[in-house]
């Protein structure tokens, strides 16, 4: 059974930086596209950013790049989302995704068949 489980949300300041965590298990994540997306309240789910099988291609989403920094660490089963220079409408639920078909420039979130359960990222002003 696959299981992807966030960690490391919570509440920061504008400005501020976050770190949040995917990890998965049942299946073997150095096969798989990674991705982040988030939701905010009354808003579709938007794409953050992804990242390829091997990490040889990273895609982020306009309103991040710059500032979210993704990575993988196959070896743990884990890949990460590095947030910096937050804002107030990063404010969001994020949520982590795998696909082994997806390309990274996928930015549609009915494209990717696993899905953890969210983590609340909170950005105060």
């Amino acid at each position: 059974q696959v299981e992807l489980v966030e960690s490391g949300g919570g509440l920061v300041q504008t400005g501020g930086s976050l770190r949040i965590s995917c990890a998965a298990s049942g299946l073997t994540m150095s096969s798989y596209t990674e991705a982040w997306f988030r939701q905010a309240p009354g808003k579709e789910r938007e794409f953050v950013a992804a990242i390829s099988w091997g990490g040889s291609a990273i895609y982020y989403g306009a309103s991040v790049k710059g500032r979210f920094t993704i990575s993988r660490d196959d070896t743990k089963n884990q890949f990460h989302l590095q947030m910096s220079s937050l804002k107030p409408e990063d404010t969001a639920v994020y949520y982590c995704a795998a696909d082994r078909l997806v390309a990274v420039t996928t930015t549609s979130a009915r494209a990717y068949d696993y899905w953890g359960q969210g983590t609340q990222v909170t950005v105060s002003s």
